[in-house]
Parts: C-alpha cells; sequence; structure tokens
C-alpha cells in the first residue's frame, strides 16, 4: 500500500494541495488569510454535519422499512406508466419538422438551431417563460451546492466485475472521525462508532432507466433515443417520463441522493431504489457525485469525454483506479473505433428518402443543404464500398478518406460544419421518428426500415470519425464469411483520449493481475510523461511458491517437436502428439483441466483431427473423453457460455472430470474464474500471435514505427518498438489466460505451456513475476516424461 499512497500524494503536481483553498492577495496580513481559512473549513464543516444527520436519518429509515423494501413496496403511490408503444403514436407529422437552422449563428460558433434550448422552436421557448420553466441547464446556487469531495472513481471492465469491488468495500469499517473547530488535525474517535463510506455506482440508461416503456427496446442505443424522444417538447404531457427529475419533485432527487449515500449499494439495488422512491435513477444519481466518497463505473463512462459530460463528472483533483487495466488500451480502442456494414448505409439511404417525400418541399434555407449534403456524403461511402466489394477479393484492406469522399461535390462539403448540423438539428431522431412513425401507419408493409439500432445515429458517430487526425487511426474494408461487406475505422493511438484523464486526475493507479509485459503502457499510453512521473510495482501471488506448478513443454512423449507457429502448426503428427499429451494429462489432473487454444479455427481443425486418429484401439477424442467429460467452447452468445460452465461444472461436482477445450481471447479467457476443482490444470497450446499479415496490424505496427521515429528514434528502433508490441500483445493474452486459475491463498493449480519457443529469454521474461516464481530452473524445460512424474508428484502431495 506504501507504493498506492504514494502514487496519489504525487500525482499531478497541480492538484496536489488538497487543503482548503483561499482567495486573497499575498500582501494581506496573515491572521486575515488564517480567519478566512478558518471560516470556510466551519462552512464545509457544517455542511458535512448536515449531510451526516441526512444520512443517518435515511439508514434509520431503512431499517424500518426493512421488510417493506424486501416486499418491494413504493414508499409512496406509483406513478402511472403506459407499458405500450411510446408517445409518437398519438402525435401527428408535424413534430418530425426540422427546426429552422440560423446560418449566422453557426458562422459566430453558438448552436445554430433558432431558439436554442435543446432544439426547442421559439413559440415553445415563449410557452416555457410563461409557464416559468428553465430554459437551459439550471444552474446550482454555490451558496447550497454539494463540496465536491476528495473522491476516488474506481472503473473495472463490467458491472458484475465492480460489484465483486462493492461487496469488498462492504466488508471494510471506518471509525467515526471527528473534526475540532480549534485544532487543524482531525482526532479518531474511540471506535464505538463508525463511519460510512459514501459510494455511488453509475451506470447507463440500460443499467438504471426504470421506464417500462423505454426498457424494452433491445439495445442501448435503442434505449437512449427512446428516453430523449419522451423529453422533447413535442411528446404529450400524458406520455411523458414520470420518472424524469424536474422543479416539482426535486424532494424526489434528494431523497433519492440521501439514500444512495447512507448504504454502499451495487448498480441493481440503486435500480430498486428508484423504483420505490419513484425517480428516475440515471438523471437522479447525478446530484450524488459531488458529496460521494467512491463513485464505481465502467470503462465506457470513464474513458468517453462525452460520457463523462453527460453524467457530469469532473475529474480534476480526484484519484482514478482502473482496474483490470491489462484490458485499458483495447477498450479505448474499441470505445473509439466504429464499423459500417453496407447494409446499414443502404438502411439509412431508404429512410432519409422516405422522409423527404414527405419534407422535402418544407426544408428551408440550411436544412436544405445539409440534408443533401448528407445524402451525398452516405451515398459516396457506399458507392465506394460498393466498388472495392466488386474489383477486390481481399478480405480486408486500406482506404483512404479520399475513396470515400470520392463522389460528386463531397469534396467541397465542410466535414465539421456538417457534422455539427447534425448533432445541433438532431436529423437522426427525427428521420427515425418518422419513419417508425409512417410504418405505424400503415400496418400492411412487411419491410421494416427501424431496427432496434437507430441506424442513421450510428453512421453520424462514423462520420464524426472522418473528422480525426489522419495520423491517429486508420479506415479499413472488411468482407466477413457470409461475403457482407463494411467500412471500419480503427484508432491506432490511444494516447490523446487517455491523456485528458490523465491531465485532470490527482493521480492514476491501473491495477491488475496479468499487467505483464508493462513497457507498453508507458510506451503507447503515457509518451509525453517523464520517467520519474511513472511508477511501476509488482508483487508476487497471494499462493505459497509450493502451490503453483508451472512448466514449459518443448516436446511431446514421442520427440516431436511442439512448435504451433503459423507454418507448422497443420502437422498432423504434431496434432495428434498434442492429442497424446493431453489424454496423459487428463489421467494425472483431477477434476477440472483448462486447455487454451490460439484460436477458435485452430481448435475446430484440432478437435475433427482427433476424431480421426487413433490412439490405442479407439481415436484420441474417445479416449479423452473416456477420461474426463469433453467440452468444447463455441463463438455463441453469452447464453451458450453460461450453460457450457454451468454443465462443466456440474460433471466435476459430481466425480467425473472435466476438460474444457478453449481460446485464448475467447469469453472463458476473460472475466472467468477457474478456481479450486474448476481448473486444477491450464494448459495453453502455442503462443497466441496476432496475423501479422492482416491489414489491420501491418497498419499497427507501421505507425509505432513512424511515431517512434518522431520521437527521435531510429529506424532500427522503431522496428524493434514494433516487434516487441506485437509479442507483447500475444503475452498479455497468455497472461491473462493462466490468470484464471489460482484465485485465494489455499487454491493450487498446474500451468502448463506447450510450445518449444516459451523457454526463449525473449517469452519467458514477459511472463508475470508470480509465474516465474513457479518455475524450477532445472526443470522448467523438462522432457515429457519427466515432467509427467513432477506433476504426479505435485498433486500426489495435495491429494
Amino acid at each position: 500500500m506504501t507504493a498506492v499512497y504514494d502514487c496519489i500524494s504525487k500525482g499531478q503536481k497541480s492538484a496536489l494541495d488538497s487543503q482548503v483553498s483561499v482567495q486573497g492577495s499575498d500582501e494581506e496580513p496573515p491572521w486575515i488569510l488564517e480567519q478566512a481559512r478558518k471560516q470556510k473549513t466551519e462552512q464545509l464543516l457544517q455542511r458535512r454535519l448536515e449531510l451526516e444527520s441526512r444520512l443517518a436519518k435515511c439508514r434509520e429509515k431503512e431499517s424500518r422499512q426493512r421488510l417493506q423494501y424486501e416486499k418491494g413496496e413504493p414508499l409512496r403511490k406509483r406513478a402511472k406508466v403506459n407499458h405500450g408503444s411510446s408517445a409518437s403514436e398519438l402525435e401527428n407529422e408535424d413534430q418530425f419538422m426540422l427546426a429552422d437552422y440560423d446560418s449566422e449563428r453557426e458562422e459566430k460558433g453558438s448552436s445554430a438551431v433558432r431558439g436554442d434550448c435543446d432544439g426547442l422552436s421559439v413559440a415553445s421557448l415563449d410557452l416555457m417563460r410563461k409557464l416559468g420553466e428553465p430554459l437551459g441547464a439550471t444552474q446550482e446556487n454555490p451558496e447550497t451546492e454539494a463540496a465536491d469531495e476528495l473522491k476516488i472513481f474506481f472503473c473495472s471492465r463490467t458491472h458484475s466485475q465492480l460489484t465483486q469491488f462493492i461487496n469488498e468495500l462492504r466488508r471494510v469499517k471506518i471509525p467515526e472521525t471527528l473534526w475540532y473547530h480549534d485544532h487543524e488535525e482531525c482526532l479518531t474517535g474511540n471506535g464505538q462508532q463508525e463511519s460510512s463510506i459514501k459510494h455511488l455506482p453509475l451506470g447507463s440508461r440500460r443499467n438504471l432507466c426504470i421506464n417500462p416503456s423505454v426498457v424494452k427496446a433491445d439495445s442501448t442505443t435503442a434505449i437512449n433515443e427512446r428516453c430523449l424522444d419522451l423529453q422533447q417538447p413535442s411528446t404529450p404531457q400524458e406520455k411523458k417520463c414520470p420518472f424524469l427529475p424536474n422543479k416539482h419533485n426535486e424532494v424526489l432527487v434528494n431523497e433519492f441522493r440521501d439514500h444512495t449515500l447512507a448504504r454502499i449499494r451495487d448498480i441493481e439495488n440503486l435500480g430498486v431504489l428508484g423504483k420505490k422512491i419513484g425517480i428516475c435513477p440515471y438523471y437522479s444519481s447525478r446530484a450524488a457525485i459531488k458529496p460521494s466518497e467512491i463513485v464505481t463505473l465502467p470503462y465506457q463512462l470513464l474513458l468517453q469525454k462525452s460520457a463523462r459530460e453527460a453524467l457530469g463528472i469532473s475529474l480534476k483533483g480526484h484519484v482514478v483506479v482502473i482496474d483490470e487495466a491489462h484490458n485499458l488500451m483495447d477498450a479505448i480502442t474499441n470505445i473509439h473505433s466504429i464499423t459500417i456494414t453496407q447494409s446499414q448505409l443502404h438502411r439509412c439511404r431508404i429512410q432519409l428518402r422516405t422522409y423527404l417525400q414527405k419534407f422535402r418541399n418544407r426544408l428551408k434555407g440550411k436544412n436544405r443543404v445539409y440534408v443533401a449534403q448528407t445524402v451525398r456524403l452516405i451515398d459516396s461511402v457506399s458507392e465506394c464500398l460498393d466498388r472495392l466489394a466488386s474489383q477486390s477479393s481481399k478480405k480486408e484492406d486500406l482506404v483512404t478518406i479520399g475513396e470515400m469522399m470520392s463522389g460528386k461535390g463531397v469534396d467541397q462539403i465542410h466535414l465539421y460544419k456538417l457534422v455539427r448540423y447534425l448533432t445541433d438539428s438532431k436529423l437522426a431522431r427525427k428521420v427515425e421518428g418518422y419513419v417508425e412513425y409512417a410504418e405505424k401507419q400503415a400496418p400492411g408493409v412487411q419491410e421494416r426500415l427501424v431496427d432496434t439500432t437507430p441506424v442513421l445515429t450510428h453512421i453520424q458517430g462514423f462520420l464524426q470519425a472522418l473528422m480525426n487526425p489522419a495520423a491517429e487511426g486508420r479506415f479499413f474494408f472488411e468482407r466477413d464469411e457470409s461475403s457482407s461487406v463494411s467500412l471500419k475505422y480503427l484508432l491506432l493511438d490511444p494516447t490523446f483520449h487517455f491523456k485528458e484523464v490523465v491531465e485532470e486526475a490527482r493521480a492514476v493507479i491501473m491495477a491488475g493481475g496479468t499487467m505483464s509485459p508493462m513497457d507498453d503502457y508507458a510506451r503507447h499510453l503515457f509518451p509525453y510523461l517523464a520517467t520519474e512521473r511513472l511508477k511501476t510495482w509488482s508483487c508476487g501471488h497471494i499462493v505459497p511458491k509450493d502451490h503453483i506448478f508451472v512448466r514449459t513443454v518443448s516436446q511431446t512423449q514421442d520427440g516431436i517437436d511442439l512448435d504451433f507457429s503459423f507454418t507448422r502448426r497443420n502437422s498432423i503428427p504434431l496434432i495428434s502428439g498434442l492429442g497424446c499429451c493431453l489424454v496423459r494429462l487428463a489421467t494425472i489432473v483431477p477434476d477440472g483441466l483448462v486447455v487454451f487454444f490460439p484460436s477458435y479455427a485452430y481448435l475446430d481443425q484440432v478437435s475433427v483431427q482427433w476424431q480421426k486418429t487413433t490412439f490405442g484401439s479407439e481415436n484420441i477424442w474417445t479416449s479423452l473423453a473416456k477420461r474426463k467429460t469433453v467440452f468444447k467452447e463455441s463463438k455463441g452468445g453469452p447464453s451458450g457460455i453460461e450453460e457450457t460452465l454451468q454443465r462443466y461444472s456440474t460433471a466435476i461436482e459430481e466425480g467425473k472430470g472435466a476438460i474444457l477445450l478453449s481460446v485464448v481471447g475467447g469469453k472463458m479467457s476473460e472475466g472467468i474464474n477457474f478456481s479450486d476443482k474448476l481448473g486444477r490444470g491450464v494448459v495453453v497450446v502455442g503462443l497466441p500471435f496476432p496475423n501479422l499479415q492482416s491489414a489491420q496490424w501491418k497498419a499497427k505496427l507501421n505507425y509505432i514505427e513512424e511515431s517512434t521515429i518522431g520521437r527521435g528514434g531510429s529506424s532500427e528502433e522503431g522496428k524493434a518498438a514494433g516487434k516487441e508490441f506485437y509479442e507483447n500483445a500475444c503475452m498479455r493474452a497468455v497472461n491473462q489466460s493462466i490468470g484464471r486459475a489460482i484465485r485465494h491463498q489455499k487454491d493450487y493449480a498446474s500451468i502448463l505451456l506447450l510450445d518449444r519457443r516459451y523457454p526463449t529469454p525473449r517469452i519467458s521474461k514477459k511472463l508475470p513475476g508470480w509465474i516465474k516464481q513457479g518455475f524450477n530452473d532445472s526443470k522448467a524445460a523438462a522432457t515429457f516424461p519427466e515432467m509427467i512424474q513432477s506433476l504426479q508428484d505435485f498433486f500426489d502431495a495435495r491429494l
């Protein structure tokens, strides 16, 4: 923990001081500054005491009503909600008409939608003024605004992983702290009372929405759009969301805030709380951000600037902790990359045509110009994709912006202004809303143009990628197994998108059990930081050294080299020898044995070959199945994975034993814990190097080489950096798979690395420290018979 505290205390230099700041001249007498500091401290203390008092009352109330809460009884009469269709069903077509777009305001840099207040018309604004409704973002009174407590933003990949952290947080007991007005130091109480941690979980609308007419949508994007639709001024009052916070139900927002902070809750508890109080937890949770001390949220909400702004999150002066940080670079890349298919482009074009058939003659000025530009740009991208599909037989290839914008007049489009118009005018929402409305008015229509994901909204995100710096990412043409074609924007440099987080935060802590090798983080996430500002720290595993059996295996029992490089791994003798090795291992390793292969395609190839190759009097697959029940991971969705895991676990509990054939980088290699009997053995077959001949990996390595040279390195250093990144990507995947086993202090397991390349220094040095601790240098690369005997002794000592 010393390393963590040191990192926090020496984080961002501009945010080091956590004491109360006092505005004043350096020339003022010290007693004036001291008095001002004391006054400010007393104000903050008073607010803190008031908050603690409210939270104590909430805890008392919840204790009295615990039984009522568990039965799901509301605290008050719930608002009636229409469980049927959305508001647009009872409205006329005029709601989908674009508001006037003021080109003069556009040139001045302000929002160009006339009467701008989230796209409201002038008439709507006049009506809102008469009713006393706020015309923009509400401004909090600085006198009553909650103090922005120094807090920790803890983020991880999924809500299930965050829930594990929250469960541990509930176990923490902190003694009550007493503040004294006349002393600068704070004194700890006698330990009879405990201080509660003010924790807030944040999530998306999909996690927190409580309106049945909204959450029935199938995708996150559709839920977001439906929620925003219900807030539009054109939506009838009886159809608006009854849970949305406003000035009339502010007391419910405050009650939600206090109940949220009174106890440590996970994201599901927050949704239940919102239902009981009768207020939207997604919007109301923002009121609890400033007084909270720990905020948990998934990657997407922290790493996207737009998501942080939407939630009102400021990282200034706070601590950011990123769990499972081995995923960080990939997470940033995935968040800011986007793919569009030809079918989406065609559907979008049909939607625009349907919209223009109705409103073309009513569009004026800039609306007419920008809608026409949108159509031309989509046509140009679609024609480019058609041309590539017909002229190229490649599965993927690099595409330039010039190729996508080669349509008639497209090169004259000002992309920045067009994308801004699409955002301000909300064209996508208007078009998709009208098409959905028109389809409902014509029930005999068989083909629906609107699906669960608003397609124009998705394509708008792709158009925004066209404005990204050319050096930051690349565009690719892709063709899948069904010959469907698509365009993909791939972010190559995650530095810029993470830089703002680093510069705002007081300190950034990246933590994970399988972050090795760690050189990539300094080289590709923090190239702009001085080395003294970066600290790395690694520790051994919690389990004793003799609970881990680690060996590299270079040959089969028949002396065949285990070389699973791309050019040699299809050898039938090699595949057969691998099967024989696993049959021997299945005999010795008790309970569960998990085997990771480089890819799904290779796993399928090996499985087919084992059913043809004999092992004694039967084929290898049958021989494996006699020793353990065999399960195989497929590319299916989460339900298929859960079913396979359940059957695998059941076979082990019934004493049959089981072997799970899985894939490095697949569903089983991330977030699944094979503890105790579920993972007494982990085998990694080969090294899962990415396809070096793919257009995307060529672009990545070329970018790394160019950026290294751009920072003053030589051409040789650039190529070495690319090679290092390539190897590190492979080894991070291997380390993540290995880390599925040995999950607690008393656990034990064997880890076998099957490939003659593992003992080489370039590869072995990239293994985590706790894996290297399990190596016995004299036997780490022993022959197969020697390894089998050592493995038998390892399990005999524990059974």
